[in-house]
């Protein structure tokens, strides 16, 4: 249905003081996203709380039920159960439901939106956007302008993807944990399940046990195919959580239905939305999460010819996003930014 918002939408958040919460503060910002008026919600530990928002202290309140009443536009970022619970009562109140968790992302009657690539399906939610998994962003922003100029037919991609992916807990646990190893003292992981400092292992999702294949990876295979609208996409995954704060990175090598060049590849992204070339051989500068903390694009670089296909269709890369911003937060807020609004009387 084609919801139209007020051009001054009364907007609630839904996981307000978690790090994408604090994310979702930050863009409208910076961004300019007009608000009518902000409503912090959070729970009942966090309600009482103050945050900043445009010169005022906004104080968080408890999510319930009540929360909607005169909503327009709701963010969530609280993790699937709350959003299985609360997104329905908000879309009744009269909200549109832009969610950051995975809780509706393969239903058939939501649009799981990236703004660069599938904009047009914004108008055709049913009350419920979903934001898609924050490593299928990363990878799928580049490929999708080479996908439309010559189908991509295979992808195989390894992650590398930071601790906010798994909330703002996961960010303190490996600065806590590094000071500790620095320190020579022992430290009992409490978030993850292995130590993080200095550490990397598997995505910290449950596994499959008849595919092996854990949940992150699960989310990339099949929302790939979904977003893309190809469910004849191949997609091989490996997800793995390394000691970056922020920004995810991943090494992708995809196959094309017709040759193409790394010359192709590069003009091409040149003047992709969203994409950012850093490819600098010489220097050996490449997309490093210390580069894409706090940048708005995805950054890709190493774009090379894959030596293992002589046929000549296939290209190795290598990109970098900030998990909080275009990963989450921030590309929730493009797609509000996108929801039709209604004339002001």
């Amino acid at each position: 249905m084609e919801t139209e918002v007020k051009n001054d939408p009364v907007v609630a958040i839904a996981g307000v003081t978690g790090a994408v919460g604090a994310e979702f503060i930050a863009i409208m910002e910076k961004r300019g996203f007009r608000v009518g008026k902000l409503k912090a919600l959070a729970s009942a530990r966090s309600a009482g709380k103050t945050i900043a928002f445009r010169g005022e202290r906004i104080v968080v309140e408890d999510l319930s039920e009540r929360s909607f009443d005169g909503v327009d536009i709701a963010l969530f970022s609280a993790g699937g159960a709350i959003s299985r619970k609360f997104a329905p009562v908000a879309v009744k109140a009269g909200a549109v439901v832009i969610d950051n968790s995975s809780a509706f992302r393969m239903d058939p009657n939501v649009p799981l939106v990236i703004p660069e690539i599938n904009a047009d399906r914004i108008r055709q939610h049913n009350g419920i956007i979903a934001n898609p998994n924050c490593a299928a962003i990363t990878a799928l922003v580049p490929l999708w302008p080479i996908h439309r100029r010559n189908r991509i037919r295979r992808v195989i991609l390894s992650t590398y993807q930071a601790a906010s992916g798994a909330g703002a807990a996961a960010m303190e646990e490996l600065v806590e944990s590094t000071r500790a190893n620095l320190d020579g003292q022992a430290y009992a992981p409490k978030v993850m399940p292995h130590p993080y400092a200095f550490n990397l292992f598997n995505h910290n999702t449950a596994i499959d046990p008849e595919t092996g294949y854990n949940d992150e990876e699960t989310k990339v295979i099949k929302e790939t195919r979904k977003i893309f609208e190809d469910e004849r996409i191949a997609v091989g995954v490996t997800c793995v959580r390394v000691p970056v704060l922020r920004a995810h990175c991943e090494a992708i090598t995809f196959e094309c239905e017709n040759p193409i060049s790394e010359h192709e590849v590069r003009a091409i992204l040149s003047n992709a939305p969203g994409v950012r070339i850093v490819d600098d051989r010489v220097k050996n500068h490449f997309p490093m999460p210390i580069d894409a903390s706090g940048q708005d694009n995805v950054l890709v670089g190493r774009i090379r010819k894959d030596l293992s296909d002589p046929s000549g269709h296939s290209i190795a890369m290598f990109v970098a996003a900030d998990q909080l911003l275009k990963g989450a937060a921030l590309n929730a807020i493009q797609i509000a930014e996108l929801l039709p609004q209604r004339a002001m009387a």
